[in-house]
C-alpha cells in the first residue's frame, strides 16, 4: 500500500508531518511518499533509522500557506505540494492523499484531480467526536457552507457508510442537526431535509440538538459545513479548557493536589478519548479518491493516526462502496442525479 503525505502542509511541516509518516510507515507496515521540500523533507528523514522502511521522495517547489485562497493558490501554484500529491494519486503512483495544509485548497485539488463520485453533488469532509457512548460521525465539518436539503440527504448515505464500514457500526443511527426535536423545528432547508432523511431507508432516529451530540444518541449527525465546523471548533476548544480549568482548581491547595496526582495518573483513558490526534483527520467523502484531511495543528502522533485512516478506508474500499449505493439509486442523469 501507498500513501501520498503532503509533507508541507500544516503548521508544524514538514518537521511533525515526516516524523509521523514515519512512525506510520513502521506501525502500519506500508510504504509512504512525502511530497514537498526535497532538501528539507530529506534532511529530517535523516534524523530517523528509516533502513527497513519504504519511504520516497518528491520534490515540490510550491507551498499553498494555511491563510491563501484556495482557488487562486491552486492555479497559481501547480507545483505545490498539494497538486502534486493529488496528482500522484490519480496517476496510480499511491492509493491515497494525505495533508493538514490548507483545507480549502486539499478539498479543491481533490475534487478537481479525483473528480466527484457519480451522483454526489458535493463532498462532505466528515469528523469523529468522542461521546459517552464511544464516537459519533459529524459531516460536514468544512467542505460546504451553503446546503440544500439534497445535500444533506446525500450526507447522511455516505456517512451511514462510512460508519459501517470503517466504525464497524451495524445499522447506524442518523440524526439531523437541529435547534428542536420536533419535525416542523429549524429553518425550510432543515425542515425539508427531515423529510427527505426520513423517507430514504436509513435508520434515521429524527433531529438532534447540539447538547445531545456527546450523548451518543446518534452514529452520524448531519449539518451543513457552517455548523459542523463550529461545532467541531467548540469541541476542541472546550475539551481544552475544561481539562485546563480542573487542572488549575485541583492545584489550588497542596492536599487537593495531591489527590490531583492520583487522579489524572488513572484518567490515561479520558484524556485518549478527547484527543483529537487519536482520530487524526477526517475523510473527505464523495470524491472518487481517498482524500484524508488533517488538522492544521497537527503533530506527530495526529498524522500517523491520519495516515491510519486513509489506509483503512483502502482496506474497506469507502469509495467503492459510495460508488455502488449511489450508482444504484440514480435515475439515469449523469450529471449528478438525485437519489
Amino acid at each position: 500500500m501507498k500513501i501520498v503525505v503532503d509533507a508541507m502542509g500544516g503548521d508544524y511541516a514538514p518537521v511533525e508531518i515526516v516524523k509521523g509518516s514515519i512512525d506510520a510507515a513502521r506501525e502500519y507496515n506500508i510504504e509512504i511518499i512525502l511530497v514537498g521540500d526535497e532538501v528539507r523533507v530529506k534532511a529530517e528523514i535523516a534524523k530517523y533509522n528509516t533502513q527497513q522502511l519504504t519511504i520516497s521522495v518528491v520534490h515540490a517547489p510550491e507551498v499553498i500557506e494555511m491563510g491563501e485562497p484556495p482557488a487562486s493558490a491552486l492555479r497559481k501554484k501547480k507545483n505545490s505540494s498539494i497538486a502534486l500529491s493529488t496528482k500522484l494519486v490519480k496517476e496510480g503512483a499511491g492509493e491515497a492523499f494525505v495533508s493538514a495544509g490548507n483545507t480549502g485548497a486539499v478539498m479543491g485539488s481533490a475534487l478537481f484531480g479525483f473528480g466527484r463520485i457519480k451522483g454526489i453533488h458535493r463532498p462532505a469532509i466528515a469528523g469523529i467526536l468522542p461521546t459517552i457512548k464511544g464516537i459519533t460521525l459529524l459531516l460536514d465539518i468544512g467542505a460546504n457552507a451553503e446546503c440544500d436539503a439534497q445535500n444533506l440527504l446525500q450526507f447522511a448515505v455516505m456517512g451511514n457508510i462510512y460508519s459501517s464500514k470503517i466504525l464497524g457500526i451495524n445499522h447506524p443511527k442518523i440524526g439531523l442537526l437541529n435547534i428542536g426535536q420536533e419535525e416542523t423545528k429549524g429553518n425550510p432547508l432543515y425542515v425539508e431535509a427531515y423529510k427527505m432523511i426520513k423517507e430514504s431507508g436509513l435508520n434515521f432516529i429524527g433531529n438532534v440538538e447540539g447538547r445531545e451530540i456527546t450523548s451518543g444518541i446518534a452514529d452520524v449527525i448531519v449539518c451543513d459545513g457552517f455548523v459542523g465546523n463550529v461545532v467541531l471548533k467548540f469541541g476542541e476548544g472546550l475539551a481544552r479548557d475544561l481539562m485546563t480549568m480542573i487542572k488549575e482548581e485541583l492545584e489550588k491547595n497542596i492536599f487537593v493536589k495531591i489527590g490531583a496526582a492520583l487522579v489524572f495518573s488513572q484518567a490515561k483513558g479520558l484524556r485518549k478519548r478527547i484527543d483529537y490526534a487519536e482520530h487524526g483527520g477526517a475523510l473527505l467523502l464523495g470524491v472518487n479518491g481517498v482524500c484524508v484531511v488533517g488538522h492544521g495543528s497537527n503533530q506527530a502522533k495526529a498524522m500517523k493516526n491520519a495516515i491510519r485512516v486513509a489506509k483503512e478506508c483502502i482496506e474497506t474500499n469507502v469509495v467503492s462502496s459510495i460508488m455502488e449505493i449511489i450508482g444504484n439509486n440514480l435515475n439515469g442523469d449523469d450529471s449528478g442525479a438525485e437519489l
